[in-house]
């Protein structure tokens, strides 16, 4: 049996509101294993972004446990959870979240530097490559359509060689042709980096290429299928 990566034991979520606690999370037991590829699936409010970034230990669990690479994210402060990810983890979100005075290149350098990485400009040279952008090193996201934007985010994520991939909805900003491009790159970081790959997505192509899709409503799972049942 393949090494659980992710396991989430009776995790809840609660945020405050306007009119009281709100319940975001509600009871759920979820593991990923090794190599898996996991789509999260439902509808808006149903939990899916939260439970990712309980996942990636940016949003923590009000209980329960979740264990990453066997680390206990619940047991860890702020300082050594950003510890953690920057070693362990690649997140892509939907808005980018490029630093815009940086060139594409340091966008992607800079954090493999904070990390004490050697080599972290051939690295991230080598990454822009990979993801078609060869030529737009230098470019400032200003500069660059938001097809490419998401290309260096992937890059930035796929650059520290992650155990994990998280990914927020990382076409839902794009158009068609973008997205597809863009969804062959995930896919092709993950293969070739050997990650474990969790993504939230609304879009049912996506869905279709996970190994495992998990369906969410009202902050609970309900429901777990193999990829290609679930898109049809």
């Amino acid at each position: 049996m393949a090494l659980a990566v992710l396991a989430l034991k009776d995790v809840t979520l609660t945020l405050a509101g306007n009119a009281g606690p709100v319940e975001i999370l509600k009871g759920i037991d979820l593991t990923v294993a090794q190599g898996e590829t996991l789509g999260l699936i439902g509808p808006s409010g149903s939990g899916k972004s939260s439970l990712l970034m309980l996942m990636g230990g940016l949003e923590r669990a009000t209980s329960g446990s979740v264990l990453a690479l066997g680390q206990d994210l619940t047991a860890m402060d702020e300082d050594a959870l950003a510890r953690f990810r920057r070693g362990n983890m690649g997140v892509v979100f939907q808005s980018f979240h490029l630093i815009p005075t940086m060139t594409a290149l340091e966008n992607v350098a800079v954090p493999l530097e904070l990390a004490g990485v050697a080599d972290a400009f051939s690295r991230a040279q080598a990454e822009l490559q990979s993801v078609g952008l060869g030529a737009r090193m230098d470019h400032y996201p200003s500069q660059m359509s938001g097809g490419e934007q998401q290309r260096v985010a992937l890059a930035r994520a796929a650059a520290p060689r992650p155990a994990i991939l998280l990914a927020d909805e990382p076409t839902g900003n794009l158009d068609g042709a973008n997205g597809a491009a863009i969804m062959d790159m995930l896919f092709g970081l993950r293969d070739r980096h050997g990650a474990t790959l969790v993504l939230v997505t609304h879009a049912p192509e996506l869905a279709a290429r996970c190994d495992r899709v998990v369906r969410l409503a009202d902050g609970r799972i309900v429901g777990e299928d193999r990829a290609r049942a679930a898109a049809e």
